[in-house]
């Protein structure tokens, strides 16, 4: 019999949805900055389609990060912005 390999999945925290854990963007919000995940704290994954929608993505980084500061969010969703796209 053949061995299933087992994909593991996570969630979007912006639209809620389910993919491959390989699939998504790993972050963390440190004192009220966005930046990946450097091995330490709690994390949570977006997907590649929330990238695109500010407003979505708003709402779940100020929800996620527990912060009420709007530029200061957008100001680093625009910097990850960059820095992902650059990776890829």
């Amino acid at each position: 019999m053949a061995k299933n390999s087992h994909q593991i999945v996570r969630m979007c925290i912006s639209c809620r949805g389910r993919n491959i854990q390989s699939t998504m963007q790993r972050l963390q919000c440190v004192e009220g900055t966005l930046k990946f995940f450097d091995g330490n704290g709690r994390t949570f994954y977006l997907c590649d389609n929330c990238l695109n929608d500010e407003k979505k993505l708003l709402k779940a980084l100020m929800r996620q990060c527990k912060s009420g500061d709007k530029e200061k969010l957008m100001n680093n969703m625009n910097k990850l912005k960059e820095i992902i796209t650059d990776d890829r």
